[in-house]
């Protein structure tokens, strides 16, 4: 009788332990894309300067379309291979059945350097190769410092000591992957279904490490008063997700964005591995170890062995060689741009591979005969000394002048074609552009168009001041000089520009000669 209760107690005690054993939800992992679209955002601040290579300080918009199949009852759905910089919060899934019941990002990602973080003050096997005999020893050693600025290692007999400073080959050895380091960047969410069934689900999120550009090259034509204009987009994914045959967008224009705290990057960089200064390399060599290895399962309970090597480190780097605009083959142009608000959303008409740690140039425009007009400008400032002014081509975003399209902010090459020599005159930055609107492209300061302004006299009242501007020209033909005025003038001219609070002063200026003007400016 008294067999019999304690049995039924020590049933009772683990009735629970069994319920929960076997209500663990089921894993279900989805690794295959089906479909993908990646809508990318300039870096807000980033203005017309060059995409960051390490990290790209824009975002995208990423839509993805999954099939998987789902049992009955609560599950595990774990979606590998979603964007690195994925901002969980803004994670929409929609095709599931019966809802999502929480989310999570998993951001460790399995590398070598992962591997020596994940295994900090634990243990590993330390494999050495004699090169003369041929020799395998093993030792078992825990790691005591690293990924970054080398690996230290103490053995059983309590020696410390730093990874491939030996001068014999040697590796590590990890008995099995830690469970939370996944080979991809992976979003889980945890799901109910009431019965079993394959679904095709959506995931929407935005994503960091994504940034674009647009560049131009402008080919001046030998009248020098057209253009042959091609623009590009150059699309950078800093991430270490791919996301092959993608429909490609771009966004162009400011808007505001919300500062969100950086996210961890999945990856702690390239495992480096350092030694102390003690001798030279010819006779300690760093010895160049074998790649990650994972060796599969035979028996139950069988551990894995994981090898690691610093040769992953060229793995892990970023590596941004994006070719010339101008030697790449010219590709059909996107449709005109698409108003989204007050921004532009330009659509890339073909699929695109959208690479892990690359960037991708599309054609954004290619047009013949764009009229343009050169100019020499400057802003009127005090000056004893002559100054250059600088040399403009200008071109108005309309197409009767042959361009008429939106222009997203960006870089423009300028060449010249001379003696059969196509040359690089100058580049330019220029802001976005809207349809209609004025386009300066300000290429370089020309020594031979210059100006002097000096203030020759002021009122007793000092209610107004003369300014004396002489500009002078030592080209062999006349030079367009545009000068922008900030002050009010008295008396106000007539038929000059108004831009704002300033006045713009256009005058011709002969070959081998100079022109003089007064300007009386007012004070208060």
């Amino acid at each position: 009788m008294r067999g019999a209760l304690l049995l039924t107690w020590i049933a009772a005690l683990l009735a629970p332990v069994t319920a929960l054993a076997q209500a663990a939800p089921a894993i279900v992992v989805s690794t295959k894309i089906d479909d993908a679209a990646v809508t990318v955002y300039r870096a807000p601040n980033r203005g017309g300067g060059p995409i960051n290579p390490n990290w790209p300080q824009g975002f995208a918009f990423i839509t993805e379309t999954r099939t998987v199949a789902l049992p009955a009852g609560t599950s595990v759905l774990r979606f590998e291979g979603v964007a690195e910089g994925l901002l969980p919060e803004t994670a929409v899934i929609s095709g599931l059945p019966d809802g999502v019941i929480e989310k999570n990002r998993d951001a460790r990602l399995l590398s070598p350097a992962g591997l020596v973080d994940a295994y900090l003050k634990r243990s590993v096997t330390l494999r050495r190769t004699n090169r003369a005999t041929g020799k395998v020893v093993e030792q078992e050693a825990v790691i005591q410092a690293g990924p970054n600025g080398g690996v230290i290692l103490q053995n059983a007999a309590g020696k410390f000591e730093a990874l491939a400073c030996s001068g014999l080959p040697e590796r590590m050895l990890y008995s099995r992957v830690p469970k939370d380091l996944s080979a991809k960047p992976t979003l889980s969410v945890l799901v109910e279904s009431k019965a079993a069934r394959t679904v095709t689900v959506q995931i929407l999120y935005l994503a960091e490490g994504f940034d674009w550009a647009a560049n131009y090259v402008a080919d001046r034509g030998a009248d020098g008063k057209t253009l042959g204009l091609t623009g590009w987009i150059t699309v950078a994914n800093g991430g270490v997700t791919s996301f092959p045959g993608a429909q490609l967008n771009v966004i162009a224009g400011r808007l505001n964005k919300v500062y969100s705290p950086p996210l961890p990057r999945s990856t702690p960089g390239p495992l480096v591995l350092k030694c102390w200064p003690l001798d030279i390399t010819s006779t300690h060599p760093l010895w160049e170890l074998p790649p990650i290895v994972e060796f599969e399962d035979i028996g139950v309970n069988r551990w894995e062995d994981v090898q690691l090597t610093t040769s992953m480190r060229a793995r892990n780097e970023m590596l941004y060689l994006p070719a010339p605009a101008a030697m790449i083959a010219p590709a059909p142009p996107p449709p005109p741009a698409e108003d989204l608000g007050d921004l532009k959303f330009y659509r890339v008409p073909f699929r695109v591979d959208v690479s892990a740690k690359g960037q991708k140039q599309v054609a954004l425009l290619a047009k013949e005969r764009v009229a343009v007009e050169q100019l020499y400008a400057a802003t009127l400032y005090q000056n004893s000394q002559p100054q250059p002014l600088m040399m403009r081509l200008r071109v108005q975003n309309r197409e009767s002048d042959g361009l008429g399209l939106a222009l997203p902010a960006g870089t423009a090459a300028v060449f010249e074609t001379i003696g059969g020599q196509r040359l690089l005159v100058g580049e330019a930055a220029i802001g976005d552009k809207a349809k209609d609107e004025r386009v300066d492209y300000d290429i370089g300061q020309s020594p031979s168009v210059q100006f002097r302004a000096v203030v020759s006299e002021r009122d007793a009242k000092g209610e107004f001041q003369t300014w004396n501007v002489t500009l002078t020209n030592a080209r062999s033909f006349d030079a367009e000089v545009e000068m922008l005025i900030p002050f009010a003038i008295d008396p106000p001219p007539e038929g000059w520009e108004r831009r704002g609070s300033n006045w713009v002063w256009r005058v011709r200026v002969p070959a081998n000669d100079k022109l003089e003007q007064r300007f009386r400016q007012k004070l208060r």
